[in-house]
Formats: C-alpha cells, structure tokens, sequence
C-alpha cells in the first residue's frame, strides 16, 4: 500500500496583480514542511505539481526544506535518488476564480483589500463555483467541471498504476478538495466547503493500492504545530 501527500501551495499573492506567486510567509510554510518532512524521515518516489507557478515554488521550497536540490537545479537522474522524478500536471492546476465570479458578477469588483470586501470575493466565489459545478455557466477560458474533475482524477489513476511507495502531490484548494469529494463520493456542496476552508501548505493524506485511494487524513499541519508557528497559518 502506498501513501500519497497532496499539499496546498504556501500563502500566494492575494489581492496583488500576480496572485500566482508565493508570498514570502507562503516559501516559508513551504519550507518549513520540507524540513518537517526530513525530521519524519520521509522520501518520495515521485512528485508531481500542476504547472502553476505557485505551485512549482511551493514544491522548491519542499525541496529546499528537505535538504535537496529541486529538478530545476539538478539533473532528473540525481532527483529520482532524492525526491522522485518531478512530474508536471496540468489537471492539479487551479481553476479561475476571476473567471468564476466574473461569469456571476460582470462587473468590475474592487480588489479585497478589507475585510467586507474579501467576504464578497468569498460570497461571489461559492456561488460562481455552485453554479460551475451544476453546468450552470461556462467560465471564459475554462474547462467544463466534468473536465476538471477528470484532470484531477487522470493524476490519482496514474499514481495507483505507477507507484506504491510515497507520492508527493503539490496542488491547490480546488483540485485537492475535488480529489477529496472524488474518493469519499461527496456532494458539490460539501466539496465547495472543503476548498474554502482548507489552508497554505496544508497536508492531505491518502492510502492507495491499484484499485482505489482512501482519505487517512485532511487539511492538516504538523509542520505547523509549534506556538512560534502559530502567525504561519492562512487560508489564501
């Protein structure tokens, strides 16, 4: 039996005019599970992110934290003895929130720069996302859901039929809450509530054989345990 980690990218760059970059809190979360993983004593037989830069970061930071070098700065047979061949994916990419809410909401909003404002984005993301799910809208530059979900789940399949050691999964909010809902057979509702609430750097864990995947553990943070760390902990 295998184990697979699927990690949220560390804190990006919210409100900012490149969202798709990690914050320097968010390499530090990234870092900071990197070297958690090295006092488990934990290694990875492959890793595989989606093709975001955030997402790529995050998997360097992982890299740094654990004491080797990412695939960028070596070459794919020195990371195979290390953290496993890196694997790009591009159905673990996120999907649009601008152009979820912009499907609702066409005009304009402000950037969420207080608190009212970043409610609204939420209000306005949850039912986009709603309304996405149910085939509802068609979100410019966006794949259907069904879509979505088969990327997703493209990425779980090909782990079960090339792997049975650990399996490093870098991602984002949407795709691991979809991963979660695909396993455990959940509602669009309560999948859009396990993408809202799930955190930066935030570990999910699955068990896996060739037929099938089951949730061991979601949204956690270990690394993060520590009172100092405690200021570490955000949601976007």
């Amino acid at each position: 039996m295998g184990t697979l980690y699927l990690v949220r990218h560390g804190q990006a760059s919210f409100g900012a005019d490149d969202y798709d970059r990690l914050s320097a809190l968010g390499h530090q979360q990234s870092v900071r599970l990197g070297e958690y993983f090295k006092y488990k004593g934990v290694t990875f037989d492959a890793a595989m992110t989606g093709t975001l830069t955030r997402q790529i970061q995050t998997l360097a930071g992982i890299c740094e934290g654990m004491g080797v070098e990412s695939e960028s700065e070596r070459s794919e047979a020195h990371a195979v003895a290390s953290v496993g061949a890196r694997l790009l994916w591009p159905g673990l990419n996120e999907y649009n929130s601008e152009a979820v809410i912009g499907a609702i909401h066409p005009h304009q909003l402000e950037k969420p720069d207080t608190p009212e404002l970043y409610r609204q984005h939420f209000r306005l993301l949850k039912a986009g996302l709603a309304q996405w799910m149910a085939g509802e809208i068609s979100p410019r530059g966006m794949p259907s859901y069904t879509e979505f979900v088969a990327g997703v789940s493209s990425a779980l399949d090909h782990i079960r039929s090339h792997y049975d050691g650990h399996v490093l999964l870098v991602s984002s909010g949407g795709p691991i809450a979809t991963a979660v809902g695909h396993v455990l057979g959940t509602s669009t509702d309560a999948t859009i509530e396990l993408n809202m609430h799930i955190r930066n750097s935030s570990l999910t864990e699955f068990a896996f054989t060739p037929k099938h995947h089951r949730l061991v553990s979601y949204n956690t943070l270990p690394h993060l345990d520590a009172p100092e760390h405690a200021s570490w902990i955000t949601y976007a």
